[in-house]
């Protein structure tokens, strides 16, 4: 059976990152999330006044107090950050209740996200993993790299298969260099039982974030009493369901397993970033980087 052609829109997200950014924080989403990721290795250098350019959560209301002006810190200049993407094309990924499959809607977010960096000046890495590596491009900078993950994620032939995210931390820890921000997409669905060996591991090394893509299914059941062929995507297991039958439980064990993932993730000091495919990515992307800028502070 021929695989259909996947829906992914680059110009329109990569376009509405830049306009929404200017408006949220008054810059580019550059400079956002390259504060967002500055970490614990950069010193303080001086105060300097506030002006009505910054960002007003960067005030600095004690010194303020003491000098009755408002004032804002300053750091040494921002080291160059090496990024890299792990990406899931597995089979649960291409699924999809609403307009955009999961792997379209990842695709497109990655790919926006890269081009971002690129603009940023810094190197961009990317993997797509399954139960094996499917595509892997070691950290680069310019423009082909985006291309070449936009010509990856478009390409019906780098999806489907099983689920080892295992197996590809093990092959990451072993080239990726210390302090790499390490950008998991997935809807970590089909996680083995000790699945944190190595994702504990990596948090030795890596600054983590974790970007789960849920389809609306994923979460709950619609509440129509019809029979439908539900099938896992792993062991193409068949089953027939009534929806409004099976509703309840299906919920709460889907529940159950976003609060264990949750927790995992917050042991581990993972930030966790949930999007829905029915709704955009791109105002709930810019708030997250709004926050952890907050947390480096």
């Amino acid at each position: 059976m021929p695989k259909r052609k996947l829906k992914i829109d680059l110009t329109k997200n990569i376009k509405k990152l830049e306009i929404t950014t200017k408006k949220v924080v008054g810059t580019h989403l550059i400079g956002t999330y390259k504060s967002a990721f500055k970490g614990r290795g950069l010193e303080f250098a001086s105060f300097r006044e506030y002006s009505q350019n910054d960002d007003a959560s960067q005030i600095d209301w004690k010194a303020s107090v003491r000098t009755n002006k408002l004032l804002i810190k300053e750091f040494e200049e921002e080291r160059k950050i090496d990024i890299f993407f792990l990406i899931d094309v597995s089979n649960s990924m291409v699924f999809g209740s609403t307009n955009k499959l999961k792997n379209e809607y990842a695709a497109e977010l990655a790919a926006s996200f890269v081009f971002t960096i690129i603009e940023a000046g810094d190197e961009v890495g990317y993997a797509l993993f399954n139960e094996d590596i499917v595509r892997i491009s070691h950290p680069s900078s310019g423009k082909h790299q985006f291309f070449n993950l936009a010509k990856d994620l478009i390409n019906p032939g780098n999806y489907g298969g099983g689920y080892d995210i295992d197996k590809a931390l093990k092959y990451l820890l072993s080239f990726l260099p210390n302090g790499t921000l390490l950008i998991i997409v997935s809807d970590f669905i089909g996680l083995k039982e000790n699945w944190t060996h190595y994702l504990k591991t990596a948090t030795g090394k890596f600054d983590i974030i974790a970007i789960k893509i849920e389809d609306p299914r994923d979460i709950k059941l619609p509440a129509e009493s019809y029979n439908i062929m539900l099938t896992d995507p792993y062991s193409n297991k068949t089953i027939v369901v009534d929806p409004l039958y099976a509703k309840l439980q299906y919920e709460e064990y889907t529940r159950n397993q976003k609060r264990r993932l949750e927790q995992s993730f917050k042991e581990l000091k993972i930030d966790l970033l949930p999007l829905q495919t029915d709704k955009p990515f791109v105002q709930p992307l810019i708030n997250f980087f709004v926050r952890r800028k907050k947390k480096w502070r």
